[in-house]
């Protein structure tokens, strides 16, 4: 039953779902809180916002975990010059928030560090506050990155900080 119900959930949230949840005003606040950050600190931020699996991923019971690792390398997070690329990817389908984060990032925040920010993320998501949780969490996440590893002067923007929508 479990199951049927995820299938259906993933079925049902639609790419609509997606610019309804996330409109482009929204996604130039996240753009710029983004950017913003990647001022204060050396890591890579990439935010990919997916609306639902697949059918057949569903069907397959792919985690937001797996979607995440494959989204990781098939937009190339982990190609940045100090392996410092970092994947916050939203399912809306199943509110989950995954965050993956390439070596040179990912020993210096403890696992504690990464849920809290997902779970900063993900507590309005219930009541449709999308935009503000977003934020919220992304300088909750910039603010533990310039702690960790502060930018050292100006440098090339590597990964788009514009919020993909799939």
């Amino acid at each position: 039953m479990k199951k049927l119900r995820r299938i259906l959930r993933h079925l049902f949230t639609t790419t609509a779902t997606g610019r309804r949840a996330f409109p482009p005003a929204a996604l130039k606040s996240i753009q710029a809180t983004i950017a913003k950050g990647e001022d204060l600190h050396r890591a890579e931020v990439r935010l990919v916002i997916e609306p639902s699996l697949s059918l057949a991923d569903a069907l397959d019971g792919m985690s937001s975990r797996q979607r995440a690792r494959e989204l990781f390398s098939n937009y190339r997070i982990w190609d940045t010059e100090e392996n410092c690329g970092i994947l916050v990817y939203i399912n809306l389908a199943d509110h989950k928030v995954e965050i993956i984060a390439d070596r040179g990032i990912g020993r210096l925040i403890s696992a504690a560090q990464w849920q809290a920010v997902c779970q900063t993320m993900t507590r309005d998501f219930a009541r449709g506050a999308y935009q503000d949780s977003v934020i919220a969490a992304l300088e909750q996440l910039n603010e533990m990155l310039h702690a960790q590893f502060p930018a050292d002067g100006p440098r090339p923007n590597q990964l788009s900080n514009k919020p993909l929508i799939l």
